[in-house]
């Protein structure tokens, strides 16, 4: 485990495996490094994985209440890459990670190579299709893990990897901290910037996502110029995980763009 330290003095955790370019993995709301599990295994055979717990979750410190923002959290992850030596890395994000990887590509271009976003969306919107769905968001809220295994995976890749499902959904959090990155989340707003984003981008988005319905990624296609977007069947938000065969799209991708 190594420590990468932020402006703000606070100790931002991070690990990397695998050899090649680098490709830093974001993770979402409240999630730890350690929730990419499989995900994480994979990218790593062929990529430079780089890995980090956001400023209160897992083993990173807790800082400043005013520094629970995405815009905010995107400077932790340049802080981690520049730690890392990687001054040039492919940066995956998923949902509140993949909001988190929107800033770090309009205020560090220089740092990323292509940008994935999974499950995600530019904020907030007043097209009442980008928002989650009502039982969605009371599933999150109540962090009852029996309720969000439908709206995330596929239920016969919960049944095949129990383990990954049990630490995606628990990680080491206090309340204080869950509560602010929730709040950063929700307080997201970037699509007035998207149009900035020089990165290749791919929008990874399952159809039956209710956590960040599809608008949202058809808007994030409008607004990023050049990006591609590929709908995923069935999946919901957590296709990073229980949909491995995007792993491949992500190499093909990234090997195009990188020419």
């Amino acid at each position: 485990m190594n420590f990468a330290e932020a402006a703000d003095g606070t100790e931002i955790a991070w690990t990397s495996e695998g050899e090649g370019e680098p490709m830093l993995l974001i993770a979402g709301q409240a999630t730890s490094m350690d929730g990419w599990g499989p995900t994480a295994e994979l990218l790593s055979r062929y990529y430079r994985v780089i890995r980090f717990d956001h400023r209160g979750i897992g083993q990173s410190g807790k800082g400043e209440a005013g520094r629970y923002t995405t815009r905010l959290f995107a400077e932790d992850a340049a802080a981690v890459l520049t730690a890392a030596g990687a001054d040039l890395a492919h940066v995956y994000g998923h949902s509140m990670g993949g909001r988190v990887a929107q800033w770090l590509a309009v205020h560090h271009p220089q740092k990323v190579r292509t940008m994935i976003l999974a499950a995600t969306s530019g904020g907030r919107s007043p097209d009442a299709g980008t928002q989650p769905d009502k039982a969605a968001l009371e599933a999150l809220v109540s962090g009852d893990m029996s309720r969000l295994e439908e709206l995330f995976f596929d239920a016969d890749w919960v049944r095949a990897h129990p383990e990954a499902t049990h630490t995606f959904f628990n990680s080491s959090a206090s309340a204080w901290a869950k509560a602010r990155h929730f709040k950063a989340s929700r307080d997201h707003d970037a699509w007035g910037e998207l149009g900035s984003i020089q990165a290749p981008t791919l929008i990874l988005h399952g159809t039956e996502d209710a956590m960040a319905p599809l608008p949202n990624a058809l808007l994030l296609r409008e607004h990023i110029r050049g990006s591609v977007l590929v709908r995923v069947p069935g999946a919901g938000h957590g296709l990073h995980l229980d949909h491995p065969e995007t792993v491949e799209w992500i190499r093909q991708f990234t090997a195009r763009k990188a020419r």
